[in-house]
């Protein structure tokens, strides 16, 4: 008898894993980038670099759910 995890859902897992290591990463990244380095509000800046890290952002999500739809539709 074979020990260990059947390879599908050794992949199923890993798929689940992957999703939510680059969804927090995507979410880590858009935080730090809004608050620490004060992008996500104009304070005494030009309202260009706010307008600029939300457009990023926006695209940024669109690519991140592609990349998943991608992900799980080849399920």
């Amino acid at each position: 008898m074979e020990q260990g995890w059947d390879p599908e859902i050794k992949r199923f897992f890993v798929r689940i894993m992957n999703s939510i290591a680059i969804t927090l990463l995507w979410m880590m990244a858009c935080a730090t980038a809004g608050l620490y380095f004060q992008l996500a509000y104009s304070n005494g800046k030009p309202v260009i670099y706010t307008v600029i890290f939300y457009i990023l952002m926006a695209v940024t999500f669109f690519m991140l759910v592609r990349y998943l739809y991608k992900t799980w539709k080849h399920s």
